[in-house]
């Protein structure tokens, strides 16, 4: 037909591929293409396995020299100049130089039948004390804390003397109460008055040393003013007798009223100076210096008093540590020692000032395999057995270490000031019996040095070589082999 375009005649003839399977007019050249990529990837992946398997199969030569022994390498170290210091470490607990077990006893009253009770508690745990203090009340009866080093063995009583007298009136002299005119260790009238006056300031009466409230003082001062008048009657009968002419000798009576008036003066007299106040065993506590410390109150108000209701402690804080004989041999006293509490982070220094020249073994660890001393691996019991080291703090330790376990570090030898040092696993003993290092030069080249050792800490030892100048800081020395 005339009216068709004029293009749709030469698609009949030249595109047949529209009516043979659908197949575009390059299709050959495309499956050319695919074939030629199909062909690189192939030789790709060959050649990779290819170095794959060059890099896992080995010849037998290549095997056999990478199955010996690796090369050997020196390891080595640097001579240097340091301070050394040997440090023994061990344990110890804090103890004050006096330790008091308080376990007060009444004197006189109805409590013997009942028991003596706490009726007061005035201080607790920790409470820093001074002399004069009140510690507490045992049946209404007070106890209090003086200076002094003798333990109360006895009552004291006007009339009484000894040195425990003595340290009486020196405690009270301290607290402000004179006891002139008495004589050191003499309990009269002016300790009397002191004791009275130490009794009123911490708000107590105290007991009187005679039963009765006085009354033998009364007695006596009643027979003093009878024989005064009878002395007064036989003077005035005598007096009479001579006037009368009365026979008989009026001076005789006279004379044995006068006796009489004697004798009842000096009972008088002895019955004043035995009167007064006293001081009771039990209600005085002497600690040997101040401050104290109170380390623990067992007692509880309303409890009857069983054995020790608390614990005081006095003297300047130091440490006691129990060593083993081999360690023994390193200390000695002046030794530097480190102080440190892990419980509070406290730390002090310390000198050591005694090492026992025997072995003890505290009564405590030998109480049997209770808690403290049974568990045989280093515990509070085998800390304090050994060789006893006494370490006195160059500044007083706070109170809360008192009876604390710590950690000592002793420094028990020093090169003084900086050393020749070197590794002590670079020091070996010759078959010739000298002790050496092998020194390594730059060139790798090795030297044997002879040197003396010294004092060793912390891995390293001090070292001066034989001849002079053949070891210097920044040598490198020979600590072992790397294979």
């Amino acid at each position: 037909m005339s009216g068709e375009p004029g293009g749709s005649s030469r698609n009949d003839e030249s595109g047949e591929g529209s009516g043979n399977g659908g197949e575009e007019p390059d299709g050959g050249l495309g499956r050319r293409r695919r074939w030629v990529v199909a062909v690189v990837v192939a030789a790709v992946v060959l050649g990779t396995v290819g170095v794959g398997a060059s890099m896992v199969i080995k010849s037998p030569a290549q095997a056999a020299a990478e199955a010996g022994a690796p090369q050997q390498d020196v390891l080595t170290a640097a001579v240097e100049h340091r301070v050394l210091v040997s440090s023994v470490i061990t344990r110890g607990q804090v103890r004050a130089g006096q330790t008091v077990n308080v376990s007060p006893q009444v004197s006189g009253g109805d409590e013997g039948a009942t028991g003596a009770v706490i009726t007061k508690l005035a201080v607790k745990a920790q409470d820093v004390l001074r002399s004069g203090r009140l510690l507490m009340e045992v049946s209404g009866r007070p106890v209090f804390v003086l200076r002094g080093k003798l333990p109360v063995y006895r009552d004291l009583r006007p009339g009484s003397e000894g040195d425990d007298v003595g340290q009486l009136q020196k405690a009270l002299q301290d607290l402000g109460h004179p006891t002139a005119p008495d004589a050191g260790g003499s309990f009269g009238t002016g300790t009397k008055t002191a004791l009275n006056s130490f009794y009123a300031s911490i708000g107590y009466d105290p007991l009187p040393a005679q039963d009765g409230d006085g009354e033998g003082v009364r007695s006596a001062a009643g027979a003093v003013r009878s024989a005064e008048r009878a002395l007064e009657d036989a003077k005035e009968s005598g007096s009479a007798a001579k006037s009368d002419g009365a026979p008989g000798d009026p001076h005789k009576a006279v004379e044995r009223a006068e006796e009489d008036l004697n004798d009842a003066r000096a009972a008088y007299a002895e019955a004043q100076a035995k009167s007064g106040p006293m001081l009771p065993a039990g209600e005085a506590v002497f600690l040997e210096s101040f401050p104290a410390r109170v380390n623990a109150v067992q007692g509880i108000v309303g409890a009857k008093v069983s054995g020790t209701v608390m614990t005081l402690s006095s003297g300047r804080l130091v440490v006691q540590a129990y060593v083993p004989e081999y360690q023994k041999g390193l200390l000695r006293a002046g030794q530097r020692v480190g102080i440190y509490s892990e419980t509070t982070g406290v730390s002090a220094g310390a000198k050591v000032t005694r090492v026992a020249d025997t072995q003890t073994v505290p009564a405590q660890s030998t109480a049997g395999s209770g808690a403290e001393g049974g568990d045989g691996g280093g515990g509070p019991a085998a800390a304090r057995s050994g060789y006893l080291v006494q370490i006195t703090p160059g500044k007083a330790l706070d109170a809360q270490l008192n009876g604390q376990d710590v950690r000592l570090t002793i420094e028990a030898a020093s090169t003084g000031g900086k050393a020749l040092v070197v590794p002590i696993t670079a020091i070996t003993a010759g078959a010739d019996g000298r002790t050496v290092v092998t020194v390594v030069a730059g060139s790798g080249d090795q030297k044997r040095v002879e040197i003396r050792p010294g004092t060793s800490g912390d891995g390293f030892v001090a070292v001066e070589s034989v001849v002079r100048g053949a070891l210097a800081a920044g040598d490198r020395v020979v600590t072992g082999i790397r294979k």
